[in-house]
């Protein structure tokens, strides 16, 4: 039995950085998403995440009624990832009631626009009860970031965009995060089965150069 294709290993410049800054230029991948907003332990966030995940798998598991997609190949589903950000202000990791999200999960290449609506109309029919409305498919294109792997809790995060941050500095760059580019997390771990001091999540920033070549 060949091996399921596993994106964290063929491309582990994007999810397997070290725990130390570096560059990387990030190109267009297909995602399911749904945006939100407010703490994240709240419910509007932990059903987004039910929503995606069953989208993910209806397609994931589309082989086993005959219904796979043109170009199906066996993988493993990406990990969960997150944008953040504020209408305005700085952004605060203890004020979480204003945060802004968009939760997301890439999808493989042969998942198309039609794809996704088959997904929707089947997992409909199987869950009538999730709201699927907030859901939505396209192409994500992050370009130039820099980023760095946080290994430990959520709230220990600042640590490491400080060395992030200090990277910026040190390398000519601008950090873009703003309404347009956006705080990038890549949740590498399950929250309820590893400790939080071993979590790793991928922090990654949209920068630009300070000045023009």
């Amino acid at each position: 039995m060949s091996e399921k294709f596993d994106f964290k290993k063929e491309y582990k410049d994007l999810y397997l950085p070290k725990q130390k800054p570096m560059l990387i230029d990030v190109p267009p991948m297909n995602f399911m998403l749904i945006d939100g907003a407010g703490d994240p332990s709240q419910g509007e966030y932990q059903q987004a995440i039910e929503t995606l995940y069953a989208l993910t798998f209806t397609i994931k598991m589309s082989k086993m009624s005959g219904n796979q997609p043109q170009g199906y190949y066996e993988y493993v589903v990406p990990p969960l990832e997150g944008l953040w950000w504020i209408s305005g202000g700085a952004f605060s990791f203890e004020e979480r009631g204003n945060w802004l999200w968009t939760a997301m999960i890439r999808q493989p290449e042969f998942v198309t626009p039609g794809v996704f609506t088959w997904a929707l109309e089947e997992c409909h029919r199987k869950k009538p009860g999730l709201d699927l409305s907030k859901a939505r498919f396209e192409t994500f294109t992050e370009g130039l970031c820099a980023q760095i792997m946080h290994i430990g809790p959520y709230a220990d995060e600042p640590r490491s965009i400080g060395l992030l941050k200090a990277y910026m500095a040190e390398n000519d760059l601008i950090d873009q995060i703003g309404s347009e580019r956006k705080h990038h997390e890549i949740y590498l771990s399950d929250p309820r089965k590893a400790a939080p001091e071993k979590l790793k999540t991928v922090l990654r920033h949209p920068v630009a150069y300070s000045h023009k070549f």
